[in-house]
């Protein structure tokens, strides 16, 4: 089914609210600071830290190489901080 691109925008990690990142063909939202995907049922990002899994090494290796590769985009870009 898929995530809507409009929600996807609006997406943070619930555990490092941090961005997450899209793969479409596991149907799962990845965060690559912390190692874990959350999973999408129906459409809807289960977003629940408790269910988060962990993504073994070999798989998030790759995941690391798409997006360093341009091919998986954040679900959103963290605004830069500002010394005030």
């Amino acid at each position: 089914m898929g995530l809507d691109p409009v929600l996807a925008e609006v997406l943070a990690c619930p555990a490092d609210k941090g961005p997450l990142y899209y793969v479409g063909e596991a149907d799962l939202l990845y965060n690559p600071r912390l190692g874990r995907a959350y999973r999408i049922d129906g459409g809807i990002p289960v977003l629940l830290i408790d269910e988060a899994t962990d993504v073994d090494p070999p798989t998030a290796a790759t995941y690391d190489t798409r997006i360093a590769d341009g091919e998986l985009s954040p679900t959103f870009v963290p605004a830069p901080e500002t010394d005030q």
